[in-house]
C-alpha cells in the first residue's frame, strides 16, 4: 500500500498525537498522575451546571433538535448571533453575525487557517507562518500541508523573582520576512501560561498591518471566556485579527466546538471549507453554548466559578512545587493563565525527554518541552530543559507527581555529580 504525500505526512507519529495518546493511556491505567494532557478540571460546580441544564434542554427538545438536525456550514445561526451581541456589548467589537464561524474544535481552525495563508501559492510563491514568542502551543507543530510551514522566534527571559521568570517578543531580533502570510500568538499561551502584554499585542497587530498579513491569536483560555487569565490585560480585535476561542476549557472538551472571529471574507472561506471537509460543524456544543448565553450564564460562571478555581489551584501548586523544587533545581514561567505550569530545570544534566521518560516508568505523565518549538531554525539548549505540566489534578495527586518529578531531578544530579567524580579520579 502506498501512500500520498498527503498521507505520509498526516500518518507520521506527531507529538499531538504522543500527547493525546498519553492522555487516552493514563485515564484507563489505574494509578496514572496526569499532569501532561490538556484536559480542564471537572469542576464539581460546572459539571452539576452541565448535567443540570442538558437536563433541562432534553425536557425542552432542544438537545434532540442539536442531535436530529444538522447545522449550515458556518454553523448555528441563532448562536452566531447571540455571540456577535455579547461581544458587542462586552468589548465595542463592531461585529455581526457573518464575522464569526464554527469548526469542529480550534485544532480544525487552526489546520484551515494556516493552510490558507501559508503553503504554496498560485504564482509558485511560498508562505510560512511566524510564531513571534517560542515556545508555542504543540497542536500547531503538525499542522501544515507542506513541509516547513513554520517558523518561530526566540524570547528574551525577565529573570523574576522567588524563582520566576516571564517570556517577552524579542522586537529588536524579530524578523517577519517577505515569505510570511501569518503572524500566529496564544494568549494565554499553551503551554507556558504566559500573556503578551497589551503592547506587545498591539505592536505585533501594526506589524501584521503593515506588511498586510493576518495576526492569529488563539484565545483558547482567554476573555471574555473561559477566562483563565491572571493578568490586568485587555482583549483586542479588529478586522485583520482572526480570534480563535472555544469551549473546551469551559469544560466541555467533548463537545469540540471552535470559534473563529473574522473579517467576513475569512469567515466565508472558513464556511465553505467546512462545507467541503466536514458538512456543518457539530451541533451540541452550540446548542448549550446559545442556552448558557440566554440564561446570563456564560460569562457569570467563566467569572465567578471557572477562573477563581484555576486561580487558588495554581497558587496551591506553586507551593507544592516550592516544597519539593527550590528555585536553584526549577524555575517557574509566571502563571498568567491557561491550566500549565512551564518548568525551567535550568541546569539538568539530562534532557527532558530523558526526565519524561523516567517519570512516565513512575506512572507520572508531564510533557518535554521540545515539541514547542515548532519552526525554530537554530538549536536552542533551553528546548530541552523545560517541561509542561498541568495543574488541574486533585492537590493530592499534584503532590505525588511532584515528589517524583523531585526525585528523579535529584536522581539525574547525584548520577552527574558520581560521573564528574569518576572523571576526576581518573585523572
Amino acid at each position: 500500500m502506498t501512500f500520498s504525500v498527503f498521507g505520509d505526512k498526516f500518518t507520521r507519529y506527531a507529538g499531538i498525537t504522543r500527547l493525546m495518546d498519553d492522555l487516552n493511556d493514563g485515564l484507563r491505567t489505574p494509578g496514572a498522575i496526569m499532569l501532561g494532557g490538556g484536559n480542564p478540571a471537572k469542576i464539581p460546580q460546572m459539571t452539576d451546571y452541565f448535567t443540570q441544564l442538558c437536563a433541562d434542554m432534553l425536557n425542552e427538545g432542544k438537545l434532540t433538535d442539536a442531535l436530529c438536525n444538522y447545522d449550515g456550514p458556518q454553523g448555528k445561526d441563532a448562536l452566531l448571533q447571540a455571540l456577535a451581541k455579547m461581544l458587542r456589548d462586552e468589548f465595542g467589537w463592531q461585529i455581526e453575525a457573518q464575522n464569526i464561524a464554527l469548526t469542529n474544535g480550534s485544532q480544525s481552525a487552526f489546520f484551515y487557517l494556516f493552510n490558507l495563508y501559508a503553503g504554496r501559492l498560485s504564482d509558485g510563491s511560498r508562505r510560512r507562518v511566524l510564531f513571534p514568542l517560542a515556545p508555542e502551543y504543540i497542536g500547531y507543530a503538525d499542522a501544515g500541508l507542506d513541509e516547513d510551514l513554520f517558523v518561530s522566534a526566540k524570547p528574551t527571559i525577565e529573570l523574576l523573582p522567588e524563582g520566576q521568570f516571564k517570556y517577552h517578543v524579542d522586537f529588536e531580533h524579530l524578523n517577519i520576512g517577505d515569505d510570511v502570510g501569518l503572524i500566529c500568538v496564544s494568549r494565554p499561551t499553551n503551554p507556558t501560561g504566559n500573556v503578551l502584554t497589551d503592547e506587545e499585542l498591539i505592536r505585533l497587530d501594526a506589524l501584521a498591518q503593515q506588511r498586510n498579513i493576518p495576526l492569529l491569536i488563539d484565545n483558547a483560555y482567554g476573555l471574555p471566556f473561559p477566562g483563565i487569565i491572571f493578568s490586568d490585560v485587555n482583549p483586542l480585535w479588529n478586522p485583520n485579527i482572526i480570534l480563535c476561542m472555544s469551549l473546551s476549557k469551559l469544560g466541555l472538551p467533548g463537545s469540540r466546538c471552535g470559534i473563529v472571529i473574522a473579517d467576513e471574507k475569512v469567515i466565508s472561506a472558513i464556511s465553505n471549507m467546512n462545507g467541503i471537509i466536514s458538512l456543518s460543524p457539530g451541533s451540541l456544543g452550540p446548542a448549550i453554548a446559545l442556552e448558557m448565553i440566554e440564561r446570563g450564564d456564560l460569562l457569570r460562571l467563566s467569572n465567578e466559578v471557572i477562573k477563581p478555581f484555576y486561580r487558588q489551584r495554581v497558587e496551591q501548586t506553586i507551593e507544592v512545587i516550592r516544597r519539593y523544587l527550590p528555585e536553584e533545581r526549577c524555575l517557574i514561567h509566571k502563571p498568567e493563565g491557561a491550566i500549565f505550569l512551564w518548568l525551567w530545570f535550568i541546569d539538568l544534566p539530562i534532557s527532558t525527554e530523558i526526565l519524561y521518560q523516567r517519570l512516565k516508568q513512575r506512572g507520572v505523565l508531564m510533557v518535554p518541552g521540545h515539541y514547542f518549538f515548532p519552526g525554530l531554525e537554530h538549536e536552542w539548549p533551553h528546548t530541552h530543559q523545560c517541561m509542561r505540566m498541568n495543574y488541574v489534578p486533585e492537590p493530592d495527586q499534584i503532590e505525588k507527581g511532584v515528589q517524583i518529578l523531585a526525585e528523579e531531578v535529584e536522581r539525574a544530579h547525584q548520577e552527574d555529580a558520581g560521573k564528574k567524580k569518576r572523571y576526576v579520579g581518573k585523572r
